[in-house]
C-alpha cells in the first residue's frame, strides 16, 4: 500500500510540473526523470507482486511434488537394492567356484608330484631291470616312461586350462566388485537425496501444523481436493453405467444386495486404528473445519491394503491431496476409495476379490504420517465407513 501511494505521488508530480516556471527543455527533462522513476517503481512493485504470488502457490502442489519425487527416489533405491542383492549372491557363487577350482588344482599338483617321486625312486633305487642290456627290458622301460610322461603332460595341460578358467573367473569377480562398488555409491547418493526430500516434506508439514494461516489454506485446498475426488467418482461410475447399459445411480436408493447386504460385516481394509473420523472435523488447535468423507486408519508403513469386497478397479494413480489412490467399483452403485498408498499392486479394469492385497500403506499426500484414507460411497454419496466395517479388526 505504501508503495502504491509513493507511485501515485510520483505520477502526480510528473503531471503537475509547472510548464511556465521553467524553459521547455528543463520541463521536459524533469518530466522524463519523473517518468523514469515511475517506471522503476512499477517494475519493483511488479517483481514484489510476482514473488508474493509464487509464495502463495498451492501447498498441496508443493506437497505433491515432494511426494512424487520421494516415490521416484524410493523406487530407484529399491531397484538398486535388488541389484545389489543379486550381485552379492553372484559374488558369493563365484568365490565358491574359485575356491573349489583352486582345491582341485592343488590336488592335481600334489598327485603329479607324488607320481614323479615314485618314478624317480623306481629309476634311482632299482635300476637293474630298467638298465639291463636286454632289448625287451629296455623297450618296456621306455614304454613305461613314455606313458608316465604323456600322462603328466595331459595333467599339465589340464592344469593350464583350469588355471586359465580360474583367471577368467577372477577377472569376472573383479568386474563385479567394481560394479558393486559403483552401485553402492549410487545407492548412497539416492539415500541422501531421499533424506533431503524427506526433510523438505517435514518442513512443509511443520508449517501446516504450526501456522494458522497456512493451516487454513491447506484446509481450503483439501476441501477442493475432496470435491474433485467426488467429481471423479461420479464421472467414473457414470461411464461404468453406460458401458454396462445400466441406468445412472445418482439420487437412487442403494439396493441391499451384494456389497449393500454386508453393512457392519465388511472386513477392515488395513490393520490399524481409526485416528480421523467421518464428517465435519474441527482442528483442536486452530479451529479450522474440514469435511472428511471417509476415515483415516493409522497403520504401519508398508503393511497391506486389502479390498473389502469383490469388485473391479475403476482408478489407480496419483490424485492431488490423496497421493496414490485406488478406487474400486462393487456393482449396484457401491464404490470404495483407498488413499495415501506407498505402492499400488493392481491395474485399472482388473477384477479383485475380497481380502486381496491391492496396495501398501504409505504417506503419499498425507499430512500426518503413514495411514490409509478409506471411503465408502453408496450411489455416489459418502457414508461413514465404520458403519460398514465389522467391529474390531
Amino acid at each position: 500500500m505504501r508503495g502504491l501511494t509513493r507511485l501515485l505521488g510520483l505520477l502526480l508530480l510528473a503531471v503537475a510540473l509547472p510548464v511556465a516556471a521553467h524553459p521547455a527543455k528543463e520541463t521536459l527533462r524533469e518530466q522524463q526523470k519523473a517518468l523514469d522513476q515511475v517506471r522503476r517503481q512499477l517494475r519493483q512493485e511488479r517483481a514484489l507482486a510476482d514473488r508474493a504470488r509464487r509464495q502463495e502457490g498451492s501447498l498441496l502442489a508443493e506437497l505433491e511434488a515432494t511426494d512424487r519425487l520421494l516415490a521416484v527416489k524410493r523406487r530407484e533405491l529399491s531397484r538398486l537394492d535388488v541389484r545389489l542383492q543379486r550381485l552379492e549372491r553372484e559374488l558369493r557363487a563365484l568365490e565358491g567356484d574359485r575356491g573349489a577350482l583352486a582345491q582341485r588344482l592343488t590336488a592335481q599338483q600334489e598327485a603329479a608330484a607324488e607320481r614323479l617321486r615314485r618314478l624317480y625312486k623306481l629309476v634311482a633305487v632299482a635300476p637293474g631291470p630298467l638298465l639291463s642290456p636286454g632289448e625287451e627290458t629296455r623297450a618296456g622301460a621306455a614304454r613305461a616312461l613314455r606313458t608316465l610322461a604323456l600322462h603328466d603332460l595331459r595333467l599339465v595341460e589340464a592344469y593350464g586350462a583350469r588355471a586359465e578358467r580360474l583367471t577368467v573367473r577372477q577377472e569376472a569377480v573383479e568386474r563385479h566388485r567394481r560394479e558393486l562398488g559403483a552401485l553402492r555409491q549410487a545407492a548412497e547418493r539416492e539415500r541422501q537425496a531421499i533424506d533431503r526430500e524427506a526433510e523438505r516434506r517435514r518442513v512443509l508439514l511443520a508449517r501446516v501444523r504450526e501456522d494458522r494461516v497456512t493451516r487454513e489454506r491447506m484446509a481450503l485446498e483439501l476441501e477442493e481436493a475432496g470435491r474433485r475426488l467426488e467429481a471423479l467418482i461420479r464421472d467414473l461410475t457414470r461411464k461404468v453405467a453406460v458401458a454396462r447399459k445400466r441406468p445412472p445411480v445418482d439420487g437412487r436408493v442403494a439396493p441391499e444386495v451384494g456389497f449393500g447386504a454386508l453393512r457392519g460385516r465388511l472386513p477392515w481394509p488395513a490393520a490399524g486404528r481409526v485416528v480421523g473420523g467421518f464428517g465435519r472435523q474441527v482442528h483442536p488447535r486452530f479451529g479450522t473445519q474440514t469435511q472428511r468423507n471417509g476415515v483415516e486408519i493409522e497403520a504401519v508403513e508398508g503393511s497391506e491394503i486389502r479390498a473389502v469386497y469383490d469388485g473391479a478397479v475403476l482408478y489407480t494413480g496419483w490424485f492431488k491431496g490423496y497421493g496414490n489412490l485406488i478406487i474400486l467399483d462393487h456393482d449396484h452403485g457401491y464404490t470404495t476409495v483407498y488413499a495415501h498408498a506407498s505402492e499400488i499392486l493392481v491395474r485399472e479394469d482388473e477384477r479383485v476379490s475380497q481380502g486381496q492385497v491391492i496396495g501398501r500403506i504409505g504417506e503419499t499426500g498425507s499430512l500426518d504420517g503413514p495411514r490409509l484414507y478409506f471411503e465408502v460411497r453408496a450411489q455416489g454419496r459418502p457414508e461413514d465407513p465404520q458403519e460398514w466395517l465389522r467391529r474390531g479388526l
